[in-house]
C-alpha cells in the first residue's frame, strides 16, 4: 500500500519560513519524481517544485529563489525549505509521487497547511 504523509505545515508570519516533510512508504522511492503542489482556497492545484529521480529540480516562477526541494532517497522522503513567505503562499500543500513509464503509477498525500500571517 502506496502512503504518502507530509507534515511541517502551519502558521508563519510573512517573511518567515517553513520546512515541508513527505514521507514515503510502498513505492521504490529513487525511481519516482516527487514533486509539491500547492492550493489555495477556491483555486486550482498548482505547480510549485519537483524534484527527479535523477536530482534535478524545477521551480516554479512565483516561488523560484525562495523554495528549496531536496530528497533523501535513504530515508524515503522529499523535503520542501520555504522561506521569505508571503500571504499569497499560503495553501494546503500536497507531495505527489509518479513516473512516467507504463503504467505512470502516481500518487498523492492529504495535503499540510501552512498559513501565512501578513
Amino acid at each position: 500500500q502506496v502512503q504518502l504523509v507530509e507534515s511541517g505545515g502551519g502558521l508563519v508570519q510573512s517573511g518567515g519560513s517553513l520546512r515541508l516533510s513527505c514521507a514515503a512508504s510502498g513505492i521504490t522511492f529513487s525511481m519516482y519524481r516527487m514533486s509539491w503542489y500547492r492550493q489555495a482556497p477556491g483555486k486550482q492545484r498548482e505547480f510549485v517544485g519537483d524534484v527527479t529521480s535523477g536530482g534535478t529540480t524545477n521551480y516554479a516562477d512565483d516561488v523560484k529563489g525562495r523554495f528549496t526541494v531536496s530528497r533523501d532517497n535513504a530515508k524515503n522522503m522529499v523535503f520542501l525549505q520555504m522561506n521569505s513567505l508571503k500571504p499569497d503562499d499560503a495553501a494546503v500543500y500536497y507531495c505527489n509521487a509518479r513516473r512516467a513509464v507504463y503504467p505512470k503509477p502516481d500518487y498523492w498525500g492529504q495535503g499540510t497547511q501552512v498559513t501565512v500571517s501578513s
